[in-house]
């Protein structure tokens, strides 16, 4: 379904002041959510030290922080659309560098995880906003395609930039210094938002349901958490319950949108063939992309032994071919079809990981580095592609609900990736045969193996690590291979649920 919405004027459409400029502030807001979804990871082992949490602790000061978001993207989306897109992203942002300083100089575990919850609280305003203040500030086709493929450059650049900047910091200061980045970007995207972002809302929005919120709320909490610890843990009541429930309040939510005069979220929005088929391509290919993800950073520094800057570098293709992909994403999907680019770019990325089922502990950096550059091309051209997509096939009254609705595909994406694809690593690895004496720790994760290498004698260290790196390869192969078979069938799809789709080339 091609959109027909016209701007007022052509005016309007080509020649709004200072629309770039306010582009740049939007980039800043997505830059500094990407780079401190990655930073935290490299501070983890610090904070342990300087805490002492328990396990727990410890994984939920890792995962509250996108159980928040997730659970609140929509809501905040849909709020955005009511009260104002710029409205809602400034005050996101200054809470956002406020809370910042608060995790910096926590001194519990405890008041580390409410720091963690109430950053997670103001990021989930800020993706939605940046997206759908494009939607309203490029109203020409070809413009808003190359806005939005800087809106997901920065993104994949910011993941990239995320690790070397961490690894510095944390060279160089203490744990909560990757925290105090954020304000000064936070300052800038401020002080120059306040002049350059135009305001948008949806002019007759209705009331904000806050039954809806909660339903929201609740039910993604409760599947991404459920999801999650049944993946690290297995299948438990606690998990399983919590998943049981946000699936009933994911029901209810969808049976209210539909009988609601103005609701949080229009479910209409899926009978959209186009809308429907970006937002399943991004959910399936970030699953199919999570296990790759998640394991990539483990397999360079616990295998291969690269330090944490050298590994952040390591993984810079990925971003390169994104961002370079990105920029031109727009113009190849006009020059040949929507569902040619981002099948062709699903398929490509499937290909890449295809070609990782064959890694072993001693494989060389030219196989990985050109596997990841494909990657990175490949998902720079569909993401780009389905973005425009989701923000061209609804009204702009509506975007801030569908941009939102792009990003909880995301978070729904990563999780089931994890729990799907990690499952198959975990299980894998923790079958390895270990000397006799070997304490239980080492089964249970690689970095656990290598932590309990310190208190054995160097023969049985070694035998044990290296028996448990082969298995972590091992099951990362196969986990490559799945996520090859999911992209694979993703581009398929892709193939003929955008069959009819198109972008704009004029306004």
């Amino acid at each position: 379904m091609t959109s027909t919405l016209q701007p007022a004027t052509a005016t309007e459409a080509v020649k709004r002041p200072g629309r770039w400029l306010a582009l740049s502030v939007l980039v800043l807001a997505v830059l500094l959510v990407a780079v401190d979804a990655t930073v935290l990871g490299l501070a983890t082992p610090y904070i342990s030290e300087d805490l002492e949490p328990t396990g727990t602790q410890l994984l939920w000061i890792g995962d509250v922080y996108s159980f928040v978001i997730a659970g609140l993207l929509v809501s905040m989306g849909s709020l955005g659309d009511r009260i104002g897109r710029k409205r809602i992203l400034l005050l996101g942002a200054t809470a956002f560098g406020a809370i910042s300083i608060l995790n910096a100089y926590a001194t519990t575990p405890e008041l580390l995880i409410l720091a963690r919850a109430l950053l997670g609280v103001a990021g989930a305003t800020l993706m939605p906003a940046t997206l759908a203040l494009i939607r309203n500030i490029f109203h020409d086709p070809r413009e808003r395609s190359l806005a939005v493929g800087i809106w997901g450059a920065t993104a994949s650049a910011g993941t990239a930039i995320g690790p070397i900047v961490g690894g510095f910091l944390l060279e160089h200061f203490w744990w909560g210094s990757v925290f105090l980045i954020n304000l000064p970007v936070m300052a800038v995207l401020v002080v120059v938002g306040i002049r350059y972002l135009p305001e948008s809302r949806n002019p007759n929005p209705g009331p904000w349901d806050t039954t809806s919120v909660v339903l929201s709320l609740v039910g993604v909490i409760g599947v991404v958490y459920g999801v999650k610890e049944t993946a690290a843990h297995g299948i438990t009541w606690e998990p399983a319950a919590a998943g049981v429930l946000g699936a009933a309040a994911l029901y209810a939510f969808v049976r209210r949108q539909l009988t609601l005069p103005a609701p949080l979220l229009d479910m209409r929005l899926f009978r959209n063939r186009g809308f429907s088929g970006a937002v399943l391509a991004d959910l399936l290919t970030i699953l199919g992309l999570s296990g790759l993800v998640f394991f990539l950073s483990q397999y360079l520094q616990l295998v291969q032994g690269r330090g944490p800057l050298e590994a952040g570098l390591a993984e810079l293709p990925a971003a390169v071919g994104a961002v370079a992909a990105g920029l031109v994403a727009g113009r190849a999907a006009r020059r040949f079809s929507v569902r040619a680019v981002v099948a062709g770019g699903l398929a490509a990325v499937g290909l890449a990981l295809a070609a990782l089922t064959v890694i072993d502990q001693s494989t060389g950096y030219p196989l990985l580095g050109a596997a990841l550059l494909v990657v990175g091309v490949g998902a720079g051209f569909s993401f780009t592609v389905t973005a425009d997509v989701i923000l061209s096939s609804v009204p702009k009254e509506q975007a801030g609900a569908a941009s939102a609705v792009s990003e909880t595909a995301y978070e729904l994406g990563a999780a089931l990736g994890i729990a799907i694809l990690g499952s198959i690593v975990t299980g894998i690895y923790r079958g390895f045969a270990a000397p006799a004496g070997t304490p239980e720790g080492a089964h249970e994760s690689l970095g656990g193996a290598v932590e309990a290498a310190a208190g054995m004698s160097p023969d049985k260290a070694q035998t044990m690590l290296s028996t448990a790196r082969e298995a972590f390869v091992d099951g990362l192969a196969i986990s490559a291979g799945a996520g090859a078979a999911v992209l694979l069938a993703t581009a398929i799809a892709a193939w003929f649920m955008l069959r009819a789709q198109r972008l704009d080339n004029a306004a």
